[in-house]
């Protein structure tokens, strides 16, 4: 993406059926309703730090399989033998302090749901906010969170504004799904 002014700028570039054209097209910026699907994202957030997000993206369904389709009570019971078992998975990122928090914030998120129903009851309950903000909020909550996963975690599941560049087609489907940083 070196060389673009934005992610909606490199994105058109690249041809019909690319990983990233498609994540831009359809995801990226668009509310996320279902919990596991907004789980499935924070383990991808939380997985592409250090690493390119085209790569995780490749990935991407590797990490479905590997994290029982990002079921929160799944992961949540995950054991040793599972963590034996993502760090010899070689289609998934096999760091052990990412895998150690994709569990440990799957059990957060069992924690949460007891006030506010679902991940995504949470965050509804504590929007809107500041980023700063956000980032406080998800450390006192979750491991392996820091401004850039957590921003880019609340921006691409439409709880942040900045996804899209103004006048993006795509960014403006987002709005007309209902990316709650539009309503705020």
């Amino acid at each position: 993406m070196a060389g673009f002014e934005s992610y909606c700028a490199y994105c058109a570039t690249l041809p019909e059926g690319h990983p990233d054209r498609v994540y831009h097209d359809t995801e990226y910026g668009f509310p996320i309703a279902d919990d596991a699907a907004l789980f499935g994202r924070f383990v991808m957030e939380i997985n592409q730090a250090g690493l390119s997000w085209s790569t995780i993206l490749r990935k991407k369904a590797n990490f479905v399989s590997a994290y029982g389709g990002f079921d929160v009570d799944t992961v949540a019971g995950y054991g040793e033998a599972d963590r034996a078992r993502l760090l010899s998975d070689a289609g998934i990122i096999r760091n052990r302090l990412k895998i150690d928090a994709a569990i440990a914030n799957a059990r957060a998120i069992q924690g949460l749901r007891a006030g506010h129903g679902s991940f995504r009851g949470w965050i509804e309950a504590h929007h809107p906010r500041s980023r700063e903000s956000w980032v406080k909020l998800f450390k006192a909550n979750f491991r392996f969170v820091g401004g850039e996963i957590v921003g880019e975690l609340l921006m691409s599941a439409g709880w942040l504004p900045g996804a899209h560049v103004p006048g993006c087609p795509a960014g403006e489907r987002a709005v007309a799904a209902g990316a709650a940083w539009a309503r705020s």
